[in-house]
């Protein structure tokens, strides 16, 4: 393949996964390792408050210009591509001095090739062109069968009634995500011995393209010139790119939802975790993420929370109030959870 620089085209990269893998940890230490390269970030999320968007504008990282992080909140990519992700791309290649590479950070719940699909508009297919796509996973969470329907259960409910539906959305995305991949990460593998491993890899191996290259990481800590520098004109090749929602005019989430919480100040971080932890549990969400306030500190707690698995670390950020994104599957009891995490 001609280097990008000859096709005249600045390349861009896309970081999708599942909710809580890891991919604004990894597009951090990507950052932080790209010595001055003019790097434009578009996060999107599912929900109205942008936390990811926030914590990318307080790392602290030099270079990394708050102009150059656009947030796209409220809604995602996949279904909102002509109203949000096109005119954002235009603005930013409309620029007097536009960027060298674009990274994408796509909602937890979205379709890869919708956006995939975008790079053939007119007005930007001369001008961009996708360099790869990168899925990163939750490694623990595979482990956990947190995407997998239990294969006895459903066989023996198809055996009873053979016109059941037994699409599980949770497995829908994330399979979209990995076949959409032309790299992915197997995040937090601190977390697994060399045996999950190892069945986390065969399993993620044989879900993916053959085309797809497999990566272990650690805090999604990953040398850019494996992350950027793919060259493989993803828009060039949907037809490998198989998805569920192929022929599909459209993709809801109907089958998700999501929130905000104003939160409480609370006695201490053991509290604060303690709390979180309870109210996964108890009430099945799916992730958690935000800030909080703890007394006596004066710089603002950022948590992040899959499943029951809590993970915390005091934000550069002075002050500020406590807020929350939970995500669920529908019907999730919002009352109860803003109860048990104390919230007014």
């Amino acid at each position: 393949m001609r280097p990008l620089a000859a096709q005249g085209k600045i390349a861009a990269t896309i970081i999708t996964g599942f909710l809580g893998a890891g991919k604004t940890t990894l597009l951090r230490h990507l950052l932080e390792q790209v010595d001055g390269r003019r790097i434009a970030v578009i996060v999107n999320e599912f929900g109205s408050l942008g936390i990811d968007g926030d914590t990318l504008r307080a790392c602290g990282i030099a270079g990394c210009r708050d102009e150059d992080i656009v947030e796209l909140a409220n809604g995602c990519l996949c279904c909102t591509v002509a109203d949000d992700f096109l005119p954002t791309i235009e603005r930013l290649l409309d620029r007097p001095e536009p960027p060298e590479h674009i990274v994408i950070e796509t909602s937890g719940l979205a379709l890869p090739k919708p956006l995939l699909k975008a790079f053939n508009w007119p007005t930007i297919r001369p001008r961009l062109t996708v360099d790869g796509v990168i899925t990163v996973v939750d490694a623990p969470a595979v482990v956990d069968g947190r995407f997998a329907d239990d294969p006895e259960a459903v066989a023996a409910q198809r055996a009873a009634d053979p016109s059941l539906d037994h699409d599980n959305p949770l497995a829908e995305v994330f399979e979209d995500q990995l076949l959409s991949a032309d790299l992915v990460v197997l995040n937090k593998t601190d977390l697994l011995d060399e045996k999950q491993l190892a069945a986390v890899e065969a399993m993620i191996a044989g879900e993916t393209r053959g085309q797809a290259r497999i990566l272990q990481a650690d805090h999604g800590r990953l040398d850019p010139r494996i992350l950027l520098g793919l060259g493989a004109a993803a828009e060039d090749d949907l037809d490998t790119r198989p998805s569920h929602h192929d022929g599909a005019d459209d993709h809801e989430h109907d089958d998700f939802e999501s929130f905000v919480l104003d939160l409480p100040e609370y006695d201490s971080v053991d509290e604060c975790v303690s709390r979180l932890t309870h109210a996964a549990r108890e009430h099945d969400i799916l992730r958690m993420k935000g800030f909080a306030a703890i007394k006596g500190k004066n710089r603002r707690l950022g948590v992040q929370a899959v499943g029951a698995r809590v993970r915390h670390e005091f934000d550069p950020v002075h002050g500020g109030s406590g807020r929350l994104v939970i995500i669920g599957q529908q019907r999730l009891n919002r009352a109860a959870i803003a109860a048990a995490l104390g919230a007014p």
